[in-house]
């Protein structure tokens, strides 16, 4: 990638220019490049961006890591600035802002979840993945890619050629672990500890992504200083579909201009 830097520490991660730091992190199948034209805007206007590869994915696949592991490794490796994560790594970013707040100076998420409440679900959950992860590896990335972006969370969503390529660079043990690990069925419910959420947080979600929409609301209602965004004519993947809206948004809650807008409907 031209003109991005490497950034030593324990997960693959990238670096770009000089000013406020901007972290962007990659959600599940994708990798650190899949945010890479959101943080060239960002980098074009004064911000140094950060861009990092999940435990299990891109040149992160041999690190095995759970939520906890992983939020240790990316404070370790991208250290304060004000973090951008896009559903598994909106889990991820979450669990960094409980466990590191000194870290995070503002969090926005995007089509994440802090957690199923119920038990019995969350089992559910976790017996699904293990099924998922054990498919992906008898079938093989190419043939899961398909599967996994036909679901109609991702809104009839089509992968271009870059970002096809991209995720080819994933590894069905890597993908797998990350199943395993990071799930949201493995994960500790954290609705009742986003009241400690002590920077301004974004939570937002595609229009027609329609289990996330009331999340994402929910997640806003419940920090001190919490924001909810709708990326309209968009599913699951809004950052995909309609990126200049997401940069729209993410710029709004950068500056602090959140007072000028309704402050749940940014």
């Amino acid at each position: 990638m031209p003109d991005w830097r490497p950034l030593a520490g324990p997960l693959a991660a990238w670096r770009k220019g000089t000013g406020p730091r901007l972290v962007f992190v990659h959600g599940f199948t994708q990798t650190s490049r899949s945010w890479r034209h959101i943080a060239d805007h960002f980098n074009a206007r004064g911000h140094e961006t950060v861009i990092v590869d999940l435990p299990g994915h891109g040149e992160s696949a041999a690190v095995r890591a759970d939520l906890r592991r992983a939020a240790d490794l990316l404070a370790a490796t991208a250290g304060e600035g004000f973090y951008v994560g896009y559903s598994l790594g909106g889990r991820v970013c979450l669990h960094l802002a409980l466990m590191y707040p000194h870290v995070v100076d503002r969090l926005a998420v995007l089509g994440a979840t802090p957690g199923i409440i119920d038990d019995d679900q969350r089992a559910l959950r976790r017996s699904a993945d293990e099924h998922l992860a054990e498919h992906l590896v008898d079938v093989g990335v190419d043939t899961f890619l398909d599967e996994w972006s036909a679901q109609p969370l991702f809104d009839g969503l089509v992968l271009d050629d870059d970002e096809r390529a991209d995720r080819r660079r994933n590894t069905e043990t890597g993908l797998a672990s990350s199943l395993r690990l990071c799930g949201t069925g493995t994960q500790v419910p954290l609705w009742e500890r986003l009241v400690e959420l002590n920077m301004p947080v974004l939570a937002m979600a595609g229009e027609r992504d329609h289990k996330f929409v009331p999340i994402a609301e929910r997640m806003a209602a419940s920090a001190p200083d919490g924001h909810f965004g709708v990326i309209h004519d968009a599913g699951h993947a809004a950052h995909l579909q309609q990126p200049a809206q997401v940069i729209t948004r993410l710029e709004v809650f950068l500056t602090g201009a959140t007072a000028l807008l309704d402050p749940w409907r940014l």
